[in-house]
This record gives structure tokens, C-alpha cells and sequence, in this order.
């Protein structure tokens, strides 16, 4: 592969990761190039290529040459300071089972036996995944208008996000900024790894999607799907928690919780749990003045909302499923997930958007540090 890299130019390398990202499979993204450019490859090659730039685009973000365009001071509000917000999740990727490997490898082999011809023996075959969905970590950092954002992934365990994230935050010099927010989901081993790494954070908050989310669920229980008493309650309490803060929305909670009728009360109990465990977090809504995003409590965005970032991360791997969890029931394109992952990411504009990536140039230049 190295040899046929030499001979397809830098802008068409660019192309064909583009058109994979968008992409369902590499014999679509090969047909699309062939359609946009003129240049005739097969799916096979395509991957292969893909694969290749994704394989020197990790190498470079090892070796820290990936530029950045952009540091945290220059994340201005509207006021004038300067604000960065970090956020973490886990999300679950589609990956391709052994299974659907050795079925895959069958195909293979049946058409080269109809074709009749002698060919180049097959290289050996990959070990394929145990489960069809693995779970990433996402490391997100963004301004207030999305303007300026950095998004990393990682297969690694919460070890390998947490040092991801320091990582990150070095890269565009988080402590320049004049208030650095956090805004997650809460889950224990993303505050835990914020202590370990000693991001420089001011605040670290619930997000308001999670906290809608678990909500919501348990509206779903107590009152059913459409039940106007359980929306109108739902709408009420994430009101209070937003306006008035955690006591207040405890103390909600609380009240609600003793007039349902015993069998209704595990619901309660799991709400009042989830909300209980991230009391210091939900103490920053309501407050003037935390530096918890006025915009994420406003109109319900989180790192989910860096939707910007995890589904622009989804469209970068090609996903047809919008959103980073599974679950939905929608189908979804499934294709190595490292170096593809990796390329993607650079390639996928999930950073402020710039030139194409070349980590074999002397000099990057100003180009859009991706991974």
C-alpha cells in the first residue's frame, strides 16, 4: 500500500477519506469517488488506503506533530472572557464480530474459485470482535457556539480516556481560558478521572441531557409513555432542578415520592438515587455565577450535544445510526474501527475546520488537529 501511496496524490487521499466518512461501506465510498473525481478504485483498495492514512495519522498524534489552529484563549463569549467546556461519555461502536469475518473470508474465497483464475494467496485473516458493539470513550472540548472543537476517541479503558483528556486539554493550552466548565453525565469514572488527571477545571456539572434522561425514564414508569400528568410533572421538576437548584428539586423528589402508591416507589427510589449521588453537581444549576453553560441547561445540550461532537463523530465513522448508542433498531455500517477511526476523525472536520492532514510534511502548517 505504501507503493500505490506514492502514486495517488495528496488531494485524492483527502477525497476518498471524506467521501468513506460519509460513506455506508468501502464499495459505496468507492463508487463515489469514481462518480466526484474520476479515479477508479475498488473497495478493497479504498480500505486500504483509508486504513494506511489512519495508521499515520495515529503515529503523528503519538508523536504530537497533528497541529492545533486554536487554543482555549481564543474561545471568547460574548463578553469577552474566555470559556472552554470539556465533556465525556461512553458510547457504544459498532465492530465487526469474527463471525462476520470468516463468513466474509468465504465469500472471498467462493468468487475467486467460480472466477477460475490462479491469484495471490490470501493474506492471513484477522481475529474479528467477540460482541458487534464495543464501547469508545469520548473526550470533548468546545466553545460556547461550537466555533472551536477538539474530539478524541479512545478503545482503551477509563485509564486510557482519563490520560486522553489531559492530552487534549495540554493541546490547546486549556488553562489559558478564563472559566473552564465541565458538563457530563456523572458517571463516577469520568469525575474520577478529572481528580487523577487534575484537570483544571472551575466547575464540573450535570448535563441536562442525562439528567432529562433519567427523568424521563422514570416518568415512563410510574405514569406510562403518554400520560399528560407524567409529562406535566417531568416539565415541573427539571424546571425546578434548572431554576432553583438541587435542594429544591430534592425536596420535589421527596414529596412526589411518598404519594405513589407502594408498587411505583422502586421507580422513585432509582431517580432519587441517581440524583442523590451527583448532588454536587446539580448544586451548580440554578446558581448565577458557577459557570455552568447557560445554553447546555437552556435547551437541553450536553456532550451528546457536543453533537457536534459524538454525532459528528458518528457521521465521521460512517455510521447510518445518528447517535453514538445503540438501541435505536436502526442498521448500522460497521467497518474496522482504529485506523479508520482515527483518519476519520481528522478528516471528519470535527475541529475548526482547516486543510488536510499531513503528517509526513516538514511543516504542517495551519491544518485542523483532529485526532
Amino acid at each position: 500500500m505504501d507503493a500505490a501511496q506514492t502514486r495517488i496524490s495528496v488531494g485524492v487521499r483527502e477525497m476518498a477519506c471524506r467521501l468513506n466518512g460519509d460513506g455506508k461501506n468501502f464499495d459505496k465510498a468507492a463508487a463515489n469517488l469514481c462518480r466526484t473525481a474520476q479515479v477508479h478504485v475498488s473497495g478493497e483498495t479504498l480500505r486500504q488506503l483509508v486504513e494506511a492514512e489512519g495508521r499515520r495519522v495515529a503515529q503523528a498524534q503519538k508523536a504530537g506533530q497533528l497541529p492545533m489552529d486554536w487554543s482555549a484563549a481564543d474561545c471568547r463569549t460574548e463578553s469577552g472572557t474566555s470559556r472552554i467546556y470539556f465533556g465525556s461519555d461512553g458510547v457504544q461502536v459498532p465492530v465487526v464480530t469474527d463471525i462476520e469475518k470468516r463468513k466474509r473470508r468465504q465469500k472471498v474465497k467462493d468468487k475467486r474459485r467460480r472466477r477460475g483464475k490462479k491469484a495471490r494467496p490470501l493474506p492471513p485473516r484477522k481475529a474479528g470482535a467477540d460482541q458487534k458493539y464495543k464501547e469508545f470513550k469520548i473526550v470533548a472540548y468546545y466553545d460556547e457556539t461550537q466555533t472551536h472543537r477538539l474530539v478524541a476517541g479512545t478503545r482503551g479503558n477509563h485509564e486510557a480516556a482519563g490520560r486522553l483528556m489531559r492530552r487534549q486539554a495540554s493541546r490547546i493550552r486549556l488553562d489559558l481560558a478564563d472559566e473552564k466548565v465541565g458538563n457530563v453525565d456523572g458517571a463516577p469514572w469520568i469525575r474520577n478521572q478529572v481528580q487523577k488527571q487534575s484537570l483544571p477545571l472551575d466547575a464540573l456539572g450535570l448535563d441536562f441531557y442525562h439528567l432529562s434522561e433519567n427523568v424521563h425514564k422514570a416518568r415512563r414508569e410510574v405514569y406510562g409513555e403518554e400520560d399528560d400528568r407524567g409529562k406535566q410533572w417531568a416539565g415541573e421538576l427539571l424546571h425546578t432542578f434548572k431554576h432553583q437548584g438541587y435542594e429544591a428539586g430534592w425536596q420535589q423528589l421527596v414529596s412526589w415520592r411518598a404519594g405513589l402508591r407502594r408498587g411505583r416507589r422502586r421507580a422513585a427510589d432509582g431517580l432519587l438515587n441517581y440524583v442523590s449521588d451527583r448532588r454536587e453537581m446539580l448544586a451548580l444549576s440554578g446558581v448565577p455565577g458557577q459557570g455552568l453553560a447557560d445554553r447546555q441547561w437552556s435547551d437541553g445540550g450536553d456532550v451528546q450535544d457536543a453533537d457536534g461532537a459524538v454525532e459528528g463523530f458518528g457521521d465521521a465513522l460512517g455510521w447510518q445510526q445518528r447517535r453514538g448508542h445503540h438501541g435505536s433498531g436502526s442498521s448500522v455500517s460497521k467497518r474496522p474501527m482504529g485506523p479508520v477511526l482515527a483518519k476519520s476523525i481528522a478528516a471528519g472536520g470535527l475541529t475548526t475546520p482547516g486543510t488536510f492532514v499531513r503528517p509526513d510534511d516538514a511543516v504542517l502548517g495551519n491544518s485542523a488537529g483532529g485526532a
